[in-house]
């Protein structure tokens, strides 16, 4: 199973490049999570990597000592990789099956060793040609590799059930019971030989849909320019949206939201046309894999039941009145007499100037995460220490954070960092990432060591949540505590309610397609505009001009995606909440989740540690901490 995943490294850096959309796919045991961008300092100002102090560089040194241990291993690799076609036809014994995975696991960690040094010296420096053709040079050994071992799980699937049954029971192949496991669990939607070879010729022109859509939005599209507060014409873009959404003038938010939309619904009757072959694409894969339905489908992969998308769904209509409220304390903060769509994004306070220096982020990020106790702190001190870190912006460096590794070796994580609060939970949570992956490759063999995508947030953000309560404990400034409060609350906000609003979008527009009804800009539209009536509340103009906001969500490409934003969230938010009120038992399970990797289904492994996911009780336990928060601002403002 780990060629596909190889190849899910390349695709998923290529889409994260272009649109930014984090959590990552990653390789096996290499992760490759993404934060937000951080505004650029003008070039001119930036150091060259050349000068750069190496105390602020992370230690590349030790994936690889050399380029010529590189070049070594590379060739090692290649050998390597012409063994494996000596296995085909030959996969029917356990003995041949343990010698074939044990060298698919030797060629999957090297492809993603050479990958991930390649990959990490180009994002140093994007500009450096050598490292350029690197990077290149590793992504099609990765193809090829991927090619390679393509043959072994079809020929596994292709044994008779009592077989995989033996194999499974046999000791030999203990070390992949699970690999196995899922192999057998995965081939009642496995198709022939023929057939699995005529899809794969369909796979390139299953991609169009996404890929015309992305073309029509990131190439095509053009918004016109509108005047800021002083009157000035000024661009408006995908990338300035935002910020202008953020304008404490609220002339300018409205002439930039509407600018916005008015644009998309220019567009209306193409996009809508994608975004109905997108979902008839889905159908087709679902029908001819005999998935009773998309949504089924796409939560099989990772064994996620039915139950955690609807619970969630279900969960959130009945914490609605709390989103409600919260959008009746803006309205106050705001001090408005109607609080528009446009004013979801405007600044409640006057900006908190918080300067943090790196050296002060790290110590109070070890402070707030103290919870976890020391084993923990010991572990982040040594990312903090030895090179683990990749700190400032330089001159051509990648924007933005991830982190990212490979199994044997130390985890990296690229930083663009700014002296303020953002880049300090930036820190926090990308050190969540690499101590997940850490523990996991410390405690697991390597097949077992890479966590799916359903977990990825998980840890991230629960130390995201404890540096937060750490922060709100010890202010005494009712202006910083505000700002806090502030910054948590759109938290809930934006990554649990406006993610399943949209995850709730997906399922509906689906259905309605499964039914047989077309999927017309009016329909798309209608559903849109009524889901924010029902999440905002009365308290809030639902502008009419909202209802083309499906058509700039690239996330629906990719379906059944966006739940997992508000499901991790949720549990990180169930994790941080057991860990501060029970102690020590809690950060006995929470450690035994970092060290679980992909060794059992995803909602097993929380669900050992304490967090069950097809229960509604983790997203009411994050409801709990979000009227926590309401009933604070609420004090504040009193």
């Amino acid at each position: 199973m780990k060629y596909s995943k190889t190849l899910k490294l390349a695709v998923a850096i290529s889409m994260l490049s272009v649109l930014f959309v984090p959590p990552a796919a990653s390789s096996h045991g290499a992760r490759f999570i993404l934060t937000q961008q951080s505004r650029r300092i003008p070039m001119e100002q930036l150091p060259k990597r050349s000068e750069v102090p190496a105390e602020h560089q992370w230690k590349i040194e030790d994936l690889f000592a050399s380029q010529q241990a590189w070049d070594e291993t590379y060739a090692e690799l290649q050998k390597e990789v012409k063994k494996a076609g000596d296995f085909q036809g030959k996969l029917n014994n356990a003995a041949a099956v343990k010698d074939c995975f044990a060298l698919e696991d030797e060629i999957s960690l090297k492809t993603e060793r050479l990958y991930v040094y390649a990959h990490l010296h180009h994002d140093e420096d994007t500009a450096n040609s050598t490292y350029q053709a690197l990077s290149a040079k590793a992504k099609k050994m990765s193809v090829q590799v991927g090619e390679a071992l393509s043959f072994i799980t079809p020929e596994i699937l292709s044994l008779p059930d009592s077989k995989l049954d033996e194999f499974i029971a046999d000791p030999q192949l203990a070390e992949y019971k699970f690999t196995l496991t899922e192999m057998k669990r995965e081939k009642a939607h496995v198709l022939s030989k023929a057939e699995e070879a005529l899809l794969a010729q369909v796979g390139n022109l299953s991609q169009a849909p996404q890929t015309i859509y992305g073309m029509l939005n990131n190439a095509d599209l053009k918004f016109p320019k509108i005047k800021d507060e002083n009157g000035k014409e000024v661009e408006l873009t995908h990338g300035s949206y935002i910020q202008f959404l953020e304008n404490p003038n609220r002339e300018v938010r409205e002439r930039a939201f509407k600018a916005v939309y008015e644009t998309y619904a220019k567009q209306k009757n193409t996009i809508a046309s994608t975004l109905s072959a997108n979902v008839n694409k889905n159908m087709f894969y679902a029908n001819v894999r005999k998935y009773p339905s998309v949504l089924e489908m796409s939560l099989y992969g990772d064994n996620i039941p039915k139950e955690v998308y609807t619970n969630l769904i279900d969960t959130i209509h009945e914490s609605l009145p709390l989103l409600h409220r919260y959008m009746n304390l803006r309205k106050k903060l705001l001090g408005v007499d109607e609080l528009h769509m446009y004013d979801l994004f405007a600044p409640l306070v006057d900006e908190y100037k918080m300067d943090i220096t790196y050296e002060e982020a790290k110590k109070t990020v070890s402070e707030g995460l103290k919870p976890l106790g020391k084993d923990y702190l010991a572990s982040l001190q040594e990312g903090f220490d030895n090179g683990w870190i990749d700190v400032y912006e330089n001159e051509n460096k990648r924007t933005g954070a991830y982190s990212w590794g490979a199994y044997g070796t130390h985890p990296y994580v690229l930083l663009n960092h700014k002296e303020n609060l953002n880049s300090m939970f930036t820190l926090a949570h990308e050190m969540g990432h690499a101590l997940h992956s850490y523990y996991s490759d410390n405690a697991l063999k390597y097949r077992d060591a890479q966590y799916t995508i359903f977990l990825a947030e998980v840890a991230s953000t629960t130390n995201e949540a404890l540096l937060m309560d750490y922060l709100l404990k010890k202010s005494t400034d009712p202006k910083e505590k505000m700002y806090l409060l502030t910054y948590y609350a759109d938290q809930f906000r934006t990554t649990v309610f406006r993610q399943t609003m949209f995850a709730e979008f997906e399922k509906l527009v689906h259905e309605r397609a499964e039914q047989g009804e077309a999927l017309t800009p009016q329909a798309l539209s209608e559903i849109y505009y009524d889901l924010n009536v029902k999440y905002h509340g009365k308290d809030m103009v639902v502008d009419k001009d909202i209802e083309m906001e499906w058509a700039r969500i690239p996330h629906f490409y990719t379906s059944f995606y966006v739940y997992k934003y508000a499901t991790g969230f949720s549990a990180a938010t169930s994790f941080s909440k057991q860990i501060l009120e029970e102690g020590q038992p809690a950060v006995d399970r929470y450690l035994g989740f970092l060290k679980s990797g992909g060794s059992d289904f995803s909602i097993n492994i929380l669900k050992k540690a304490g967090v069950d996911m097809s229960s509604p009780q983790p997203v009411r336990e994050a409801m709990s901490v979000f009227e926590s928060i309401i009933e604070q601002m609420e004090q504040l403002t009193k």
